[in-house]
């Protein structure tokens, strides 16, 4: 597994990044940019199983190991969803995808950090700071 970790600074309010993040129709939009059509199904809950889903039904599950309203958001990935079945828990326990927003000087910094297979690393060093931008027009709106 290798770290990647961003960040971006955002003329908003926490809730606002957080709406941005994590509501439905947001989620959607920001998460476009890794492939049209991405959603996520799960209720949110510190401790529940998330889904991250393509269009095809194809994706990766895991669960929220952490989640304090407007301040973090945790995921730890378990492994592959194939046309909607879950796959083996194959990505191990380091597999992993944090959020935390931190209020400064009336901005907040959205950090994003990842633990991912090394040869993904190419893909999201390239795409998330995309995402990150996406996030920010949403939550500066």
């Amino acid at each position: 597994m290798k770290k990647l970790e961003l960040s971006t600074e955002i003329m908003a309010t926490k809730e606002k990044v957080w709406d941005a993040l994590w509501q439905e129709e947001n989620y959607k939009n920001w998460t476009s940019v890794f492939m049209e059509g991405s959603y996520a199904e799960s209720d949110w809950k510190e401790g529940s199983e998330i889904r991250f889903l393509s269009p095809g039904e194809n994706g990766m599950f895991g669960i929220i190991e952490k989640m304090i309203p407007f301040e973090k958001m945790y995921f730890k990935h378990l492994g592959e969803i194939q046309n909607g079945v879950k796959q083996a828990e194959t990505y191990g326990e380091e597999a992993s995808e944090r959020y935390d927003l931190k209020e400064e000087n009336g901005k907040i910094t959205l950090s994003a950090t990842m633990n991912a297979p090394e040869e993904y690393l190419i893909y999201f060093t390239n795409i998330f700071p995309k995402a990150l931008e996406k996030i920010k027009e949403i939550s500066e709106k």
